[in-house]
């Protein structure tokens, strides 16, 4: 950031960060400008007991977005369609008006299911999307919900729920005393942990090692975490589950368990992975069978050691398998519940045990077209694009999204914006006018995060020690705008208010009208009270958070099944065990296929910060990751552009040689793709320059885990050199070139 003039008033203000799940402590430097106060200075807050002074280069630039001068300010209406298109501002009272009667006008003439519901992943970042933006979605009362969670970590809450009794009951390693890290198909380094809040993770890693312990990787590619880690194997994409299952087997085998006597169905477990044996695992993963029977016994001898699997392990076909080994692991070698091993927080908040947040089921309805079942009330939003073009009863013909751009983000992107086109109506609540949002009739804008006052309901549950921070807003909230919680409340109010309701009905809305009309301050300060940990006022005089200790042992009492014990056989994952099977046996990828995976940078949120410069300066990191032997295989070169061709699309941009990917797998990063001919009215003036091309114009909807979740890694491709006609140079030339998707099969 700039630095003040010296004849310019300034302060220091702390807050923290909410654009990742790290949400470290800031310490920002305001200056009061005649025009308004500017944030000048973003530093690590040393003081935070989470963070402990940690700031990504993301927290740094936390008040870009603030500033960004494509931020929508105003409500706006969409005036004509397609190129033509144009947008004008106009009131809150209309936009509001404009917003809801839509929704509601769609649902009367045609159904509930008729209006369609998408969530992206800010909402859960967001205070008021936590307290009112999910009573808007119900208000809608639409079985068409979608969220980012089928496209991240639906295995993790789907097994926590059949495991813990609650989707939110996710054991969190507790880096900070554990000897052992099992670090599978994530990368903290990057991400600074996810589903296990860990900001400062570089040094925590540093002091796992000053200690005598340990951190081994297992990846398809050598990231950033695994070239700090004491030992990185290549595990080829969507063998995970074989693997981990196989480490399983050699627990059971040779008796390494120490089990919790509140765990019940080892048995079951040990005939189920009977047939798995690591020589079984080796010949799919390329892990030799030697190293899969070391990593098991390292994991039981270490004392004190943690299993740990995230994005990459979820987003693939076998995403849930993959998860329930990881708690087998973590289980079977007395871990669960230890110090040092995996643990669960107790939170100021516990949305868990005061049941804010719901237990979760599954398949209480069933997508129209394919039969993809609910889980936790949404759909796989892998099922989307089909519902909008399927005609029939429950056809969705009008969508909102909130704060989500799922045509960058989900698969089969290009098909998905093809898809909105034909929308009757949509909305969006969202700063920007995105790749996904440059489709709706009206767009809400709310204040951004410095402008508002924040608690992390989430994210404290899932940190590995136990803190608490409020935060309120550093900035004011400009004349004339609206917090996302009021613009939530405004629209759930006035499309209840247009339904006749009587007797239970009537009172059961002006109940929910209470609510709506209460402050997401308000309601984090009576949660407090009744958590009886911390208070709003203990917080507001300790704005860079107050410790509440380390992780302890909490087993079975915190367990929310309704038994107090730990099932570890469910039947949804025992039945899954022959579609891994199948696939063991089944032929490795034909020839010439390669099997395409994702990645992340620190320095990139999703796809919607790259109209940040100070975010997207430097090396690009666009690039297919390609190992140096299948790009000679194929005559092609470091710096070739090539053509990258799944089953649903293809797309043209540059290779880069390392071998930091392991032979037969290719690395594409999530969250570009702005800009292309296809996503013409975005207003991203810097993020429409950025070189790179969308994943999700190649990942499959078709390729779903049990659980719904789209396996995002492990997608076929083949490579070729560019045609002609992609040939070029800047930003134009590595621009996706989609081609429309296969009609989508029945089955389910």
């Amino acid at each position: 950031m700039t630095t003040a003039p010296t004849d310019v008033p300034t302060e220091t203000r702390l807050t923290a960060c909410n654009l990742c799940e790290a949400i470290c402590g800031l310490v920002l430097t305001i200056e009061q400008r005649p025009e308004g106060p500017a944030v000048t200075g973003v530093r690590g807050n040393p003081d935070d007991p989470l963070s402990r002074g940690h700031v990504c280069p993301k927290g740094v630039a936390i008040a870009d977005v603030q500033a960004d001068p494509d931020r929508l300010r105003a409500p706006v209406r969409r005036v004509g369609r397609g190129a033509d298109a144009t947008w004008e501002e106009i009131s809150w009272d209309e936009a509001i008006r404009l917003a809801a009667d839509g929704l509601a006008d769609t649902q009367r003439q045609h159904g509930r299911d008729a209006v369609g519901v998408y969530l992206g992943n800010p909402n859960v970042h967001s205070l008021g999307a936590m307290t009112h933006g999910v009573r808007l979605a119900k208000t809608l009362r639409t079985h068409n919900t979608y969220s980012a969670t089928s496209v991240d970590q639906l295995p993790a809450q789907l097994l926590a729920w059949q495991l813990y009794g609650h989707q939110l009951m996710i054991p969190v390693p507790d880096l900070d005393r554990t000897e052992l890290f099992l670090v599978v198909g994530a990368n903290p380094m990057a991400s600074n942990g996810s589903l296990m809040t860990v900001p400062d993770f570089p040094a925590r890693v540093r002091e796992l090692k000053a200690r005598g312990g340990r951190m081994i990787v297992l990846d398809p590619r050598r990231t950033e975490t695994a070239k700090v880690a004491d030992e990185h194997h290549f595990v080829r994409p969507g063998s995970d589950a074989a693997v981990l299952l196989a480490m399983v087997h050699v627990l059971l085998e040779e008796d390494l368990t120490e089990v919790p006597s509140y765990v019940r169905g080892v048995e079951a477990v040990r005939l189920a992975v009977a047939d798995l044996t690591p020589e079984r695992a080796e010949a799919v993963s390329g892990l030799p069978a030697e190293e899969i029977r070391r990593l098991a016994r390292d994991l039981a001898s270490a004392g004190r050691a943690a299993a740990y699997g995230r994005m990459g392990l979820s987003t693939q076909g076998f995403g849930s398998l993959g998860q329930w080994a990881v708690h087998l692991l973590n289980v079977l070698t007395g871990n669960l519940d230890r110090e040092g091993g995996v643990m669960f927080t107790e939170p100021a908040i516990d949305v868990v045990g005061r049941g804010l947040v719901g237990r979760g089921h599954l398949g209480a309805w069933r997508s129209r077209v394919r039969g993809l079942p609910e889980f936790s009330g949404e759909l796989p939003v892998s099922a989307l694009r089909e519902e909008i073009e399927t005609p029939g009863d429950g056809q969705v013909r009008a969508m909102l999204t909130v704060a989500g751009n799922p045509v960058l983000s989900t698969p089969d992107g290009a098909g998905l914006s093809r898809a909105m086109e034909g929308l009757d109506f949509m909305v969006s609540v969202d700063i920007y006018l995105n790749e996904t949002t440059r489709h709706a009739d009206v767009v809400l804008p709310p204040t951004t995060a410095l402008e508002r006052d924040h608690y992390d309901l989430v994210f404290h549950a899932l940190a590995v020690r136990n803190t608490a921070r409020f935060s309120p807003a550093v900035l004011p909230q400009p004349a004339g705008s609206r917090h996302d919680w009021e613009i939530f409340r405004d629209l759930a109010l006035r499309i209840s208010g247009r339904r006749p309701a009587r007797g239970a009905a009537r009172l059961k809305r002006l109940a929910d009208a209470a609510v709506l009309r209460t402050s997401p301050t308000r309601l984090v300060e009576l949660l407090l009270l009744a958590g009886r940990r911390t208070s709003l006022r203990a917080l507001r005089a300790h704005p860079e958070g107050v410790d509440l200790g380390p992780l302890r042992p909490v087993l079975p009492g915190r367990l929310q099944t309704r038994d107090k014990l730990v099932h570890l056989a469910p039947d949804l994952v025992l039945a899954d065990l022959d579609r891994l099977r199948r696939s063991l046996d089944a032929p490795q990828p034909a020839d010439g296929e390669l099997l395409l995976i994702g990645r992340r940078h620190q320095r990139t949120n999703n796809s919607w910060m790259h109209n940040t410069p100070r975010l997207t300066r430097g090396k690009a990191r666009h690039h297919l990751l390609v190992h140096p032997d299948d790009l000679a295989a194929r005559g092609l070169a470091d710096g070739d552009r090539v053509r990258i061709t799944s089953r649903v699309g293809s797309v043209t941009t540059e290779v880069q040689a390392t071998d930091d990917v392991m032979p037969g797998v290719v690395s594409l990063p999530h969250g570009y793709g702005h800009g292309g001919p296809g996503n013409a009215g975005t207003r991203l003036a810097h993020a429409n320059g950025v070189v790179g091309v969308s994943v999700n114009d190649l990942t499959d909807p078709e390729r779903l885990d049990v659980s719904g979740n789209a396996a995002l890694n492990g997608v076929p491709v083949t490579l070729a050199p560019a045609d002609a006609h992609d040939d070029g140079s800047g930003h134009d030339a590595a621009t996706a070139v989609a081609e429309p998707a296969p009609a989508y099969s029945s089955r389910a």
